[in-house]
């Protein structure tokens, strides 16, 4: 039967027919009968035909069927485009969720009002695109709900937790939406949520997005410097227009597979690089970098504007050029698109401070962004959050009732973003609101620590060591908290994480030694308190706080120690049976070696001597460690370089023994094999390659952990 017929049917059917119809043809992926549906029956535009109450459009804009689509919205009303399903999501909450641009304007095309329907969370469908961090769609559907107004509508940015889009978009490090959201809605930059958070606040709490927070090895270092990143500018309203339309012809003019792109982008930007000079007309349509393409990888684009169409193609050439040089070098372009996003967050986030930070009025008297005000006209609503203000509003304070009270005296004890800052390692952020504020050097949380307390609390070397360098530093080092520490008993404080960029409970414990001498001997003795409000003195504090660690240290040591000592008896041994047997034997008559004129002897003779005096050496060394105290001062010098030196002779004397072995082994084949005996010794030398290879990672944290003065903060992403 044709699905005319079936359509004309379900016309005189009733409502549970036609929605059992176009479920069914729903989940079949059969549009066209539902486009004929829609059009023979009206009842189907209205009918929920899913559990949580979607509609046929509901479902067709979630599988992306952009012209089906486009043939629903024309045939209903815009009544009908307002129907909500049980979260109260119309179809535009989910296009823009989705990020799907030309859907969404399908669906507003002359219908604007649409944008401002709220769903249960009291999400529109602006706030919905930023919150998922779709640009695209969120600057498509901010066009279209606030074309000519100045100030834009703030009613559409905000949630009833006080969460704005802007909130949403740092949350999500979606630093390209952020930077827009702050060049088109200004007032934002000052809001905060319910928990007394503003935009600051948690761009602070995100070391992974600053370069002082992010650990790179030295091979991903060079990398990470040879990638070159656009920075963030502005979008102009016609250029987005112009590009989201040349984009969505693009998408209905070629459907190539996803592995041609990377030789489309490679055409293009070879095409444009040779008409750079040459007769092609200046306003050539652009090509499109799938690579940028926010639906395609995720990858967030840059909108630029104000450069030259040569400097944009030579700078797009040279990136390519780039990219390609690091792949042709065997780095993988999968690992080289991790570090570019890695780059492109980081530079993006100092952008997005610096422009917080101008807009910024925290410090400024009567400030309402930061602590919540009071509102005479709301006796009967105890807490809420102003749809288009700055700040978190109250009612008439004498009628709050006490949850209320609690809340407003919790958020008014919040940190301040320098703290957050301090508390995280963000050094960029401290160094640019002290530059901008210097004044927040004063700031304290809830227990009265500052900023000197907190980075030395949270073990924050970069930060600390900022802060020597301030001017005021005899004011703000000399501090104490509520309990009465100094940041010295804070430096003395072990907390239950393992703070230190270094493995081994021994080698922590060396560095926590490290950084409480390196707080105590920063500042003359006098800056610190000798004991806190409990009696307790700097050095009592790090005796208890580090029982465990000192126990578990002495244990991973000692069981170092054995294993390794093993292995040096094992090689002493050998080393001691090789040195006192003589190739060759010796001459009867002057008792002298018969080969000691040759120098293959010399060499066995030496090498033989050398692996049996390191490999005592390092039994010495590993039986020292095992007999040693295990006292928390052991941690700082002794035992560390005890076990540096054992293993370093052990190394010596492995490698010594094997040339030993070689140079006397090879008396046998100097005549019938002597060139194919070098290859047999370079084998031979296979297992204290393996050896080496396997201990080299704790020998070079040992190096370092011993030779490296200030300790380096692990970094947690």
């Amino acid at each position: 039967m044709s699905s005319a017929t079936n359509t004309t049917k379900i016309g005189s059917k009733d409502d549970a027919l036609i929605k059992k119809y176009l479920f069914d043809k729903a989940m079949k992926s059969e549009w066209k009968d539902v486009v004929e549906a829609y059009t023979n029956n009206e009842i189907a535009h209205g009918a929920k035909i899913t559990k949580s109450g979607d509609t046929a459009l509901h479902i067709a804009v979630l599988e992306g069927q952009h012209d089906h689509v486009a043939e629903l919205v024309k045939l209903v009303s815009e009544e009908k485009l307002k129907l909500q399903n049980e979260r109260g999501n119309t179809p535009l909450h989910f296009a823009a969720a989705q990020g799907n641009v030309r859907m969404c304007q399908y669906i507003t095309k002359g219908r604007p009002s649409l944008v401002s329907i709220l769903n249960k969370d009291k999400e529109t469908p602006l706030f919905l695109a930023a919150l998922h961090g779709k640009k695209d769609a969120f600057l498509c559907l901010h066009y279209i709900c606030t074309p000519d107004e100045s100030p834009p509508n703030y009613s559409y940015c905000r949630r009833d937790d006080g969460e704005t889009i802007l909130h949403c978009a740092i949350a999500g490090d979606y630093f390209d939406l952020a930077f827009h959201i702050i060049a088109l809605y200004e007032d934002l930059v000052q809001s905060i949520n319910q928990d007394g958070f503003s935009p600051l606040h948690l761009l602070a709490s995100k070391p992974s997005a600053f370069m002082s927070g992010c650990h790179l090895r030295p091979w991903t270092a060079i990398i990470y410097h040879c990638i070159l990143v656009d920075e963030l500018n502005v979008e102009e309203e016609k250029h987005f227009h112009d590009r989201v339309t040349n984009t969505i012809n693009d998408e209905k003019a070629t459907n190539y597979p996803d592995n041609y792109k990377t030789c489309m982008l490679v055409y293009g930007k070879m095409a444009e690089l040779l008409s750079f000079g040459m007769f092609y007309p200046k306003s050539r349509k652009k090509s499109t970098d799938p690579e940028n393409r926010e639906e395609a990888t995720g990858v967030h684009k840059v909108a630029t504007e104000g450069n030259s169409d040569s400097y944009d193609t030579c700078f797009n050439f040279v990136k390519l050029l780039s990219k390609a040089m690091l792949i042709v070098l065997g780095l993988g372009s999968t690992e080289i698109q991790k570090i570019r996003i890695k780059k492109q967050k980081q530079k993006w986030a100092v952008q997005i401070m610096d422009k917080l930070l101008e807009s910024a009025k925290m410090y400024e008297y009567e400030y309402s962004g930061m602590n919540p005000q009071t509102h005479i006209d709301d006796e009967t609503v105890p807490y809420k959050v102003s749809d288009g203000g700055d700040s978190i509003t109250f009612g008439n304070i004498g009628s709050l009732p006490p949850e209320a009270m609690e809340k407003k005296a919790e958020i008014e004890k919040k940190e301040t973003p320098i703290l957050i800052a301090a508390k995280n390692g963000v050094t960029e952020m401290v160094e640019k609101i002290l530059k901008h504020f210097p004044v927040a050097i004063h700031d304290l949380n809830a227990q009265k620590k500052n900023i000197v307390m907190l980075a030395v609390e949270h073990r924050q070397p970069h930060v600390y060591q900022l802060l020597l360098q301030n001017k005021m530093k005899e004011y703000i080092f000399c501090k104490v908290d509520e309990n009465g520490n100094s940041a010295l008993h804070l430096a003395a404080e072990l907390r239950e994480y393992k703070p230190w960029l270094i493995p081994g409970a021994a080698l922590q414990m060396q560095w926590e030694i490290k950084w409480y001498e390196f707080v105590k001997n920063s500042m003359p003795h006098h800056f610190f308190v000798r004991t806190n409000k409990k009696g307790q003195t700097a050095r009592d504090i790090f005796t208890k706080s580090h029982t465990n660690i000192v126990k578990e240290g002495g244990s991973w040591l000692t069981n170092t120690s054995q294993s390794c000592s093993v292995v040096a008896a094992l090689i002493a041994t050998v080393a001691f049976a090789t040195a006192s047997t003589v190739p060759g034997g010796t001459n009867q008559e002057s008792g002298r070696p018969t080969l000691e004129n040759q120098t293959v002897f010399d060499i066995f003779a030496i090498a033989s001597l050398v692996a049996l005096c390191f490999s005592v050496t390092s039994m010495v060394m590993f039986l020292a460690i095992l007999t040693s105290r295990y006292q928390e001062r052991d941690f700082g010098k002794d035992l560390p370089r005890k076990l540096l030196f054992g293993l370093t002779t052990l190394f010596l004397s492995i490698s010594s023994m094997l040339i030993s072995f070689c140079a006397g082994h090879f008396f046998v084949l100097k005549d019938k094999l002597k060139y194919a005996a070098f290859p047999v010794y370079a084998i031979s030398c296979l297992p204290v390659s393996f050896f080496a290879i396997a201990q080299f990672p704790l020998y070079v944290d040992l190096v370092w952990a011993t030779f490296k003065k200030v300790p380096q903060r692990s970094y947690r992403e």
